[in-house]
């Protein structure tokens, strides 16, 4: 345990969600304090500039930027600031998201308070964090993926679904084309192609299906 209690910053656009965590935390004061809390990426960044905490305990997904992007802001800002993402997706491609991003920790909301502020003072002694319920799947997946034996994408981050996109991409497929071929909305389908952008480092979907062939993901 540390000698004073770990100074930490909640980031989370769910003011309900906010609240829960101050309210599973509140017992072990001595060990964790909440120093700050906000509701979406740039108010973020200037209150963890402004309070400078030991950790910034961040949702994954945010309105507007994601929890990934406001990640990277930090780390560029500050190599030593440390991240830890809590999300509901228990997906190992959106572990390795994180990690790449420089995230200290990927850890579940499904977790106890007591697991929590435990999992908070490792990453306050310099660990990095995995949820146990993903850990072993992450060891897993990242033979699979080293040897080949995965979707294509996963070497450029994409997720499964944003790979089937992408390849229908490929073959010309609209927007909605792709949202009727795998009965999803489209809103879902444009979140995917944005996220495909900026993994692949492309402005547009001409650019994000040169890559896709450049690059041998899809013949």
């Amino acid at each position: 345990m540390a000698d004073s209690p770990v100074r930490i910053v909640l980031v989370d656009d769910h003011e309900m969600v906010l609240q829960g965590l101050k309210a599973m935390l509140a017992p072990f004061r001595g060990r964790i304090r909440v120093v700050g809390e906000a509701t979406n990426s740039d108010d973020g960044m200037k209150l963890v500039e402004g309070i400078d905490p030991d950790i910034v305990l961040c949702d994954l997904r945010l309105q507007g930027a994601s929890g990934l992007d406001l990640c990277r802001r930090l780390i560029e800002r500050n190599a030593e600031r440390k991240v830890v993402l809590l999300s509901v997706y228990d997906d190992e491609q959106y572990l390795f998201q994180a990690l790449r991003s420089g995230a200290s920790g990927y850890l579940l909301k499904r977790i106890t308070g007591e697991e929590l502020v435990r999992q908070l003072e490792l990453v306050h002694e310099g660990e990095t964090v995995i949820d146990t319920a993903l850990a072993g799947r992450a060891v897993d997946a990242a033979a699979r993926l080293h040897s080949g034996e995965f979707w294509p994408g996963a070497r450029h981050g994409l997720t499964h679904r944003e790979s089937e996109v992408l390849s229908l991409m490929v073959t010309g497929l609209s927007n909605r084309g792709i949202a009727t071929r795998l009965v999803v909305g489209d809103e879902t389908v444009k979140s995917h192609v944005r996220s495909i952008y900026r993994k692949l480092d492309v402005n547009d979907r001409a650019g994000a299906v040169a890559a896709a062939l450049r690059e041998g993901i899809f013949r």
